[in-house]
């Protein structure tokens, strides 16, 4: 009996180290755009899958397709293939989920096609810069920086001056530590727009990020006077002057921008409760 049992049991494994072998959960959501993916098997051992890809509008989707379970010689069995014309449609947000993307030679057993007959309504304007710089923003927008620039420096080919694109540039070479070019890009915007908010405070984080902070400071009472309106912007610029001292545990300059924090809020929120929460780490 204990025999028969490990017998069943070997053969188990072997098929689940067969299924792994074809399908590779490596993947996030946000690396799967225009992909064929496949959820994680569920109970049932059947498995769900779909395409993903991006919405203009709603952002990263994923268009369900069906099911199929995968048999012991590896082929894979399509259990259900709805029509496409009343198919769900997931709006996805970035996780570290993982998900695998379907073998290229499993596409006829899945009855798909590389690229599905419907995706082409929404590839409408690709390689216009509105496009670009539009794909460009919501990756920004995802952490996916590196892959935000593939489109935003192709915009910047066809239109540098395109309202808000040097400002995305910046802020993904900001968000890869590369603040040499990213204080570029937001110059070439303040020429454009001397009194864009949001340019100036990407700009006066640069700035602190440079340890150019008499620079930082220039631009934070700039901020004060043209974007009074933006409080939010100025509480941010003098929260992140705060914190720079207290990553190198300046104690001096950090008390005098939690005060400047303070005084500029006029309600708790995230940044006073943080300069509080410092404060007291730089006490112990």
């Amino acid at each position: 009996m204990k025999k028969y049992f490990l017998l069943i049991l070997l053969a188990f494994l072997n098929l689940n180290a067969q299924n792994n072998s074809i399908l590779k959960y490596t993947k996030r959501n946000v690396e799967c755009e225009d992909k064929w993916v496949v959820f994680p098997q569920s109970k049932d051992s059947t498995y769900i899958f779909g395409f993903i890809y991006i919405d203009s509008q709603a952002g990263l989707t994923f268009n369900y397709e069906g099911s199929f379970k995968i048999e012991n010689d590896g082929k894979f069995i399509l259990i259900e293939q709805k029509d496409i014309k009343h198919g769900l449609k997931v709006r996805l947000e970035p996780d570290d989920s993982k998900f695998a993307e379907v073998p290229e030679a499993k596409y006829s057993e899945l009855k798909i096609k590389k690229i599905p007959d419907w995706l082409s309504v929404y590839k409408d304007g690709e390689g216009t810069i509105e496009r670009l710089y539009r794909w460009g923003y919501l990756y920004n927008g995802y952490g996916e920086c590196e892959k935000a620039l593939t489109f935003l420096l192709e915009a910047e080919k066809k239109n540098p001056n395109f309202e808000g694109l040097q400002v995305e540039i910046a802020y993904a070479y900001n968000h890869l530590g590369k603040y040499e070019l990213a204080e570029l890009s937001l110059n070439k915007a303040i020429k454009f727009n001397s009194k864009d908010c949001y340019v100036l405070k990407e700009l006066a984080y640069t700035y602190t990020k440079q340890k150019k902070y008499d620079k930082g400071v220039q631009i934070l009472d700039k901020m004060k006077k043209t974007c009074s309106e933006e409080t939010t912007y100025i509480i941010e610029t003098a929260y992140n002057f705060a914190l720079e001292y207290y990553l190198v545990k300046d104690k001096k300059n950090f008390l005098k921008w939690k005060e400047e924090v303070l005084k500029l809020s006029t309600k708790e929120n995230v940044y006073t409760k943080n300069v509080v929460i410092m404060e007291n780490e730089l006490n112990k």
